[in-house]
């Protein structure tokens, strides 16, 4: 009996040693002990290389837009988790491959891309956010959906590290920083898009910031305002030249190019059809502007819209699923407008 109990120790030991070097070695997604629909937030989350989306309003079906950001980070970094946080999810949700929903279906059948409930309670916890969380009244706050996406993507970079993305940018090759933000212009920082490694102190400082300096009426307040006062303060800014990226302390701040070549005045030339399309050559992801989109503009098959073709390049199966089936089955497409 002794025997059995020993062999069944050393099995074990052994799986924990082979996990555990998987992990370390980047095949987390070719050696998984358990379907991954069996883990936790945190086990995902602790490896420090998540990609990581929010949603934070109650719906539960991503549109195109979402789908297509999700997807193209998921195949730029196929090592890393794509982690998408929805509020309107509970963990008693009843969501599979089957489900109804039709991009929910679509993400969770990518073997990187997790989705999971946006608990922010839990997220606040042991950060500089949770006494603001227990005394704000978000029916109060006309800026709500965006506040707390703001603090929530700060929490959970600064509890796991990894890269925050909005819902409406699309990936189109791997970021090479690991501790940047991304200037939306010269000497102005976008919070769209920024990666540190777990309990960075500008990060920790960004949240007692936004705490201190807390004001909801100002849309921007907590998120590229907060990010570019916060970067002032340890950083002497000067405007950018060419296509070269600045750094400070460690801190990469990264080029418009990199993020934002068409600026958010131009934000609908994604929309229109262009006679040669851009290559994008010194980007690594394009947010489209998706809070600008007051018109609704959507990406419709046959359009030929530089936004149709990166759905065709960089998210294909989103455009060809939610795309192409809904223009043959006469479906209305609205996109998401809470994400800057």
């Amino acid at each position: 009996m002794l025997k059995k109990i020993q062999i069944c120790l050393c099995f074990f030991f052994v799986s924990g040693i082979l996990y555990e070097i998987s992990l370390l070695s980047g095949c987390f997604f070719s050696y998984m002990p358990m379907p991954k629909h069996f883990l936790t937030p945190e086990q995902v989350l602790s490896l420090g290389k998540s990609i990581i989306f929010l949603e934070t309003t109650e719906r539960l079906e991503p549109p195109p837009l979402v789908s297509c950001s999700v997807e193209s980070a998921a195949r730029t970094y196929q090592d890393r988790p794509i982690v998408l946080f929805m509020k309107g999810l509970t963990n008693d949700t009843a969501l599979d491959l089957n489900s109804s929903y039709a991009a929910f279906s679509l993400l969770s059948s990518m073997k990187n891309v997790f989705i999971f409930p946006l608990q922010m309670e839990t997220v606040f916890q042991e950060t500089p956010l949770l006494q603001w969380y227990n005394q704000v009244i978000p029916e109060l706050e006309k800026n709500w959906v965006h506040v707390s996406s703001d603090a929530s993507r700060l929490a959970l970079i600064w509890k796991y590290g990894g890269i925050y993305m909005d819902t409406d940018v699309i990936s189109i090759r791997p970021i090479p920083e690991e501790s940047f933000l991304a200037a939306q212009k010269s000497q102005f920082s976008s919070n769209g898009i920024f990666g540190f490694p777990a309990h960075h102190k500008f990060i920790w400082d960004c949240m007692e910031n936004f705490v201190l300096k807390y004001n909801g009426n100002i849309w921007g307040n907590q998120g590229p305002f907060l990010m570019t006062r916060m970067l002032k303060t340890i950083c002497n800014l000067t405007d950018f030249n060419g296509t070269e990226d600045h750094s400070c302390q460690n801190i990469s701040f990264l080029n418009p190019q990199r993020f934002y070549p068409i600026p958010y005045p131009a934000w609908g030339r994604y929309y229109e059809v262009w006679d040669k399309s851009p290559n994008f050559s010194h980007s690594y992801a394009l947010h489209l502007w998706n809070f600008m989109n007051h018109n609704r503009k959507a990406v419709i098959a046959g359009s030929n819209t530089l936004a149709e073709e990166l759905y065709k390049a960089y998210c294909p199966t989103t455009y060809e699923d939610l795309i192409q089936n809904a223009e043959l089955e006469n479906f209305t497409f609205y996109e998401d407008t809470d994400m800057v």
